[in-house]
């Protein structure tokens, strides 16, 4: 679908012509873009294409050099392609928007066009300027977005991810959050992943390698653990001999 047309002389504004579509290209796609060096394949009809690529768009750029007006004898023959391209958007209501290429370039004047292209004279016109072209393409590309309702393709891809990408989002977490990758089920409580050594979560006392007495209960030995309370997560247990027993008097 091509949304954007551009209109240019070859000799008067055809290397502006190229900047243009260039930018536009790159922001919104290589298909958006009419020119018809670029865009006519070899051994197409001419004619064709350039009119069917014309009704097509939504909005045609009339590229202005400084002497557009000074081709007089071809603004005024029925056969010249630059004015049967804006005669044709005239004809299809698709708006024209005149591109004065440099500061040399003077607004277009009634008094210096045929009748049939008197018209452009009362359109507003944009500038690009050849000393802050980056700015003025810019510019050119933010009317062209709004105009034809176009949207730049770097925002569109960020806007859509990759099939079999993954995406989240964190807000405001009270409690536990988990960003993982093939991850079904609950999560509470302590997330621990490669551990080492003894683990206890929850709530409760850990002793280790101690001589320990808990409800007459005694404890003690190589490598000894011993838990009170919740406990949830990993143990690992390596024992030596022990120099007490359960029960044996101290």
């Amino acid at each position: 679908m091509t949304d954007v047309f551009i209109n240019y002389r070859t000799g008067d504004g055809d290397k502006t012509a190229a900047l243009i579509d260039h930018e536009l290209s790159r922001r919104f796609g290589q298909d958006r873009a009419f020119r018809a060096s670029k865009s006519i394949s070899p051994g197409s009809a001419y004619p064709d294409a350039l009119l069917t690529g014309l009704r097509r768009c939504s909005v045609l750029l009339a590229v202005i050099g400084p002497d557009w007006t000074n081709f007089q004898a071809r603004l005024r023959d029925p056969e010249d392609w630059v004015r049967k391209e804006i005669l044709e958007a005239f004809t299809c209501g698709i708006p024209v928007v005149p591109v004065l290429d440099g500061r040399k370039t003077d607004r277009l004047n009634k008094a210096d066009l045929p009748d049939e292209l008197a018209r452009l004279a009362d359109l507003q016109s944009i500038r690009l300027d050849g000393h802050d072209t980056e700015a003025g393409l810019k510019h050119l590309g933010d009317l062209v977005a709004e105009m034809a309702g176009l949207h730049d393709v770097d925002r569109d891809a960020a806007a859509s991810p990759a099939p079999g990408s993954v995406t989240n989002s964190t807000g405001d977490v009270i409690g536990t959050a988990v960003q993982s990758r093939d991850f079904t089920g609950d999560v509470g409580g302590t997330v621990i992943k490669g551990s080492n050594g003894p683990i206890h979560t929850g709530r409760g006392n850990i002793y280790q390698n101690s001589r320990h007495v808990s409800g007459g209960r005694h404890f003690s030995g190589d490598g000894m653990t011993y838990f009170e309370g919740d406990h949830h997560g990993d143990i690992r247990h390596r024992f030596g001999e022990s120099d007490r027993r359960e029960g044996d008097d101290e």
